[in-house]
Formats: C-alpha cells, structure tokens, sequence
C-alpha cells in the first residue's frame, strides 16, 4: 500500500476556524474571501501564495480568484512585514506641504527605502496614494490606526520613536 505524503499547511487549524465562523455570514463562501484575507493577515503579517491556496480551498474558489481580490487592495503583502506598517502619504495635499520630503526624512532616518522593513523588524514604510485624511496633511497613518499629521521633521522624528515601540493598544 503506498503512503501519501501529507502536504504541509500554512493555515492553522484556529485559522481555518475563524475563516470557516465568517462562511455563514455571507450569502456565498466567495464574499468571505476579504475578511479571510484580513484574519490570515493578522495572523501572518502577510499572505503568501500558499496562504492564498489554502483560502482558496476553504472557500471552494480558485487561488486565481482569492489573489485578484487581494491584489485590489494595497493591504495585503506576500513578504513579511514590520510589527508595524507605516503609510506616508503622498497625495496632491501632502505632497503640496512637503509630504515627499518627509517621505524621504523618514526613509534616511531608518536606513531603508520605501517599502522595505528596518532591520529590527519593527517598522516597514510605505507610500500611499491618498490616505483620506487631507486635513492632517501631510500626513501618515499606521496600520494600528493611529494618525499623524500635520508632519514636519521633528514630528516625524517623534513619530518614529512612537512607532518603535510598537502597535498600540486598543483603548
């Protein structure tokens, strides 16, 4: 009799879980396609290829469909990220008040380029096209939820001793 290999899981059995508890939400298991990006996220701080197979597999669809909607939004990376991911953004708004600069400040000031991680794996910074939040220009947001702006050099210097501790916590 031969024996079959079992082939190697990315997604813990909790994961799977929580991704299988949204499937009843929806009207079909391909609408839960977002939020099972979202919980491998949390869980991974990224969502591999193999990840996205076994998405696929849970919601019954191809790895095809699962990677057009995480391709749609800029959220979701293949490669690991930092504790904690920084946008800078470099709409019209922020770039009009120097949102470009401090986009390069903050780059020089940890040694990396934008979209990259700091060598401690606390920080990775990336550009975003608009954050939405024009009124703080120019202005930066972390993936926790916290806001910073209206940015200058001091205040992004600040920022980044903030951001090296870590996420916040929830209030």
């Amino acid at each position: 009799m031969a024996q079959t290999a079992e082939k190697p899981v990315m997604l813990s059995e909790a994961v799977r879980e929580k991704i299988r508890a949204y499937i009843p939400r929806y009207p079909s298991k391909r609408a839960v396609t977002l939020p099972a990006l979202h919980i491998v996220h949390e869980h991974l701080r990224c969502v591999p290829f193999k990840a996205m197979e076994e998405i696929a597999e849970i919601l019954e669809i191809t790895p095809a469909e699962v990677h057009d909607t995480m391709s749609f939004y800029g959220f979701f990376p293949q490669a690991p990220i930092g504790e904690t991911r920084l946008w800078m953004c470099r709409s019209i708004s922020c770039m009009l008040t120097g949102g470009e600069e401090l986009l390069a400040h903050t780059c020089q000031k940890l040694g990396i380029r934008a979209g990259e991680t700091t060598a401690d794996g606390k920080l990775t910074v990336e550009f975003a096209e608009c954050l939405g939040i024009c009124d703080f220009a120019p202005a930066a947001l972390a993936d926790d939820g916290r806001i910073f702006g209206p940015l200058d050099e001091a205040k992004v210097d600040a920022m980044l001793g903030e951001l090296k501790r870590g996420p916040s916590l929830p209030s």
